[in-house]
């Protein structure tokens, strides 16, 4: 059994059921034998596909097959399947805000200030200059919004403290990397667990946001970069990583992963990533892992 088809629901919405099981057993080749995960919510259906199997295709294909059941399709190959190394974006992705928007709130200007951060994840205005542009705006904000806007407006992924508890107990490396803040990264990543976490800094002068950040920028780039330091300092196989994110600036390390997984992403994220998550929330990464509920 070289390859593993994951079906995975999100668990307030439970659609992995024995006839789903049977209709994307039907379409994968050589379908061999299936596991439950967790019932009505995630099961692994091995399978051995012929020479230049292409994984995003069958998970395509199945993936619609079932439609309209709201289930995600991950494949990929057995070799390698428990990684050790899980690299995530944090907005959008272990939060469920965009933290530069709810800071420009406080000043008023939040809608304007979503549009552009809407269309630099979209990739249609590059990171660097757009997050410049965004921090400006920001400028004479006192330093206590901060805490103010993780406390009232900021709300944790469902599913993340779960995925990052059980990565963690199987021996992975965790570390949360950001195109955001580290104001904000240092307290979500220590409040899921995380490892380590790397962000842009904001700059303050007199207690209050001097409306910029500290240069080099860390965007897309550098995304990628965290990824392959941490994968030579730990010793270990690109197939041995994930990486997850949503955006734009996330595409680079999502793409060089051994798996890349889009979670709720963006058009030409999903599209581009190895594998993607519309449906499931992170609980969804622990079942491509092929963790089994207990």
């Amino acid at each position: 059994m070289s390859h593993v088809a994951t079906l995975v629901s999100n668990p307030k919405h439970p659609a992995v059921d024995t006839a789903a099981l049977a209709k994307a057993r039907a379409l994968l080749p050589n379908a061999i034998s299936e596991s439950v995960l967790r019932p009505g919510i995630a099961a692994d259906i091995f399978f051995a596909p012929g020479p230049g199997a292409q994984e995003r295709e069958i998970s395509d294909l199945v993936r619609a097959a079932l439609a309209p059941a709201p289930i995600d399709v991950i494949v990929q190959e057995t070799a390698y399947r428990r990684k050790k190394l899980f690299v995530a974006d944090m907005d959008s992705t272990m939060i469920d805000q965009e933290c530069i928007d709810e800071l420009a709130d406080y000043a008023g200007l939040k809608a304007h200030v979503a549009a552009i951060t809407e269309r630099a994840m979209r990739g249609e205005l590059p990171f660097e200059p757009a997050l410049r542009e965004r921090v400006a705006l920001l400028k004479g904000l006192p330093l206590a919004v901060i805490d103010e806007t993780i406390a009232k407006k900021i709300t944790l992924a469902a599913g993340g403290k779960e995925l990052i508890a059980t990565l963690k107990a199987n021996g992975v490396h965790t570390c949360l990397v950001s195109g955001g803040f580290t104001l904000f990264t240092q307290v979500i990543a220590r409040e899921l667990g995380f490892d380590e976490n790397r962000a842009n800094e904001l700059l303050v002068e007199g207690g209050k946001l001097a409306g910029t950040v500290r240069e080099p920028i860390l965007g897309r780039a550098a995304k990628l970069s965290t990824l392959q330091e941490l994968t030579k300092k730990l010793g270990i196989r690109a197939e041995e990583t994930i990486a997850i994110g949503d955006g734009a600036n996330d595409l680079d390390m999502i793409t060089a992963a051994g798996l890349g997984i889009a979670i709720h992403a963006k058009p030409a994220v999903a599209a581009a990533a190895a594998a993607r998550i519309d449906h499931g929330d992170l609980s969804a990464i622990i079942y491509s892992g092929g963790y089994a509920q207990a």
